[in-house]
């Protein structure tokens, strides 16, 4: 939980996920044709998986391939850190050039175990950095699977961008729906619709991040709306069900605080609740108020592992509360309120 210097010079890893069929595959082909990717090394399982072109890519050897569009193609045959270390050692040797990777998951994949790999493993993150996770959700089958399968929920609920495919297939009020579940599932994702002749912003999707210093205020504003999403539902509901909770016992809260928060104190209260639920802590993500600077410090978490805070210069508005993120399963807003609160008073 200290501080450490900026990595937004490291190498950012951007993760594909999605369902089985969920349209992974036709949107990393189309994300590639953009000029923004062309310094992109793309990690599938196999290039069979993958469906290209092979009249549009030379091969370089028997790992890596040149598409078209100028990206690099490499298959990960085991290990992903061993798959990115190599990439690494060309990069430094000059057989390759990139300045950013791409990671498909299988359809059946937990999300999870590689974003720990890009965020823990040591020799790793001293040169890579997590980017954007992107969920692919079907539009025709979304619902069902989501209702089915544990998979697709946490794939769609680990998201920073969530993309709705095959919405030429579907009714718009199935659409609609998914939407606002995948809406209330993960209230800090945007969702973005497409088809096959939608155009897709690939620079919405994976150049500008979470942890690219000029785009952090946009990204703050998006959580900020989804914590007023999330309040004005609560608001709503009063004595009935949580609205919150949709999927199961996956459901998301906010934690708001009118002081300041002991930054000490909350990086001990937050290492324990990852250390005793940090499976249930699907993701987390906060704007602290700490007493100290100007601006806030900002966390990002996932699941038993949380980014490197950063401290902002400055407010995104006049609010100087400390808002805290939760999408959790099976653990109530309460017990995690309660329990912070009785930890800031021991500490204080």
């Amino acid at each position: 939980m200290n501080s450490v210097p900026d990595t937004a010079s490291f190498l950012p890893v951007n993760v594909v996920t999605g369902f089985l069929g969920s349209g992974k595959t036709t949107l990393l082909q189309r994300l590639l044709r953009a000029p923004a990717l062309r310094d992109t090394a793309v990690l599938v399982n196999e290039f069979g998986e993958v469906g290209l072109d092979h009249h549009l890519l030379r091969r370089l050897d028997d790992d890596v391939v040149l598409l078209q569009s100028g990206c690099l193609c490499c298959t990960i045959r085991g290990d992903l850190s061993a798959a990115l270390r190599d990439l690494h050692s060309r990069r430094e040797r000059g057989e390759v050039a990139f300045s950013r990777v791409v990671v498909e998951t299988t359809g059946l994949a937990d999300p999870v175990p590689i974003l720990a790999t890009v965020m823990a493993e040591p020799v790793i993150r001293h040169h890579f950095r997590l980017g954007n996770v992107i969920a692919t959700v079907d539009a025709v089958n979304g619902e069902a699977q989501l209702d089915r399968y544990a998979e697709s929920l946490k794939q769609a609920a680990v998201a920073d961008r969530i993309v709705i495919t095959k919405n030429d297939l579907a009714a718009s009020n199935l659409v609609e729906s998914l939407r606002q579940r995948l809406g209330r599932l993960n209230p800090g994702a945007r969702v973005i619709e497409t088809a096959p002749r939608v155009p897709l912003d690939a620079e919405e999707l994976l150049t500008r991040d979470l942890y690219d210093l000029d785009t952090k205020r946009e990204e703050i504003r998006a959580w900020l709306a989804a914590e007023m999403q999330i309040s004005d539902r609560r608001a709503e509901a009063h004595d009935h069900d949580d609205v919150n909770r949709h999927d199961a016992d996956i459901h998301a809260f906010c934690l708001a605080f009118a002081q300041p928060l002991d930054w000490t104190a909350f990086g001990i209260w937050l290492t324990m609740l990852l250390h005793s639920r940090g499976n249930d802590v699907l993701r987390v993500k906060g704007m602290l108020n700490v007493g100290e600077g100007a601006g806030p410090v900002v966390i990002h978490g996932v699941q038993h592992l949380v980014h490197p805070p950063e401290h902002l210069p400055d407010w995104p508005d006049d609010d100087r509360r400390s808002r805290i993120v939760f999408i959790v399963r099976g653990i109530a807003r309460e017990s995690v309120e309660r329990s912070l609160a009785a930890f800031s008073r021991l500490a204080g």
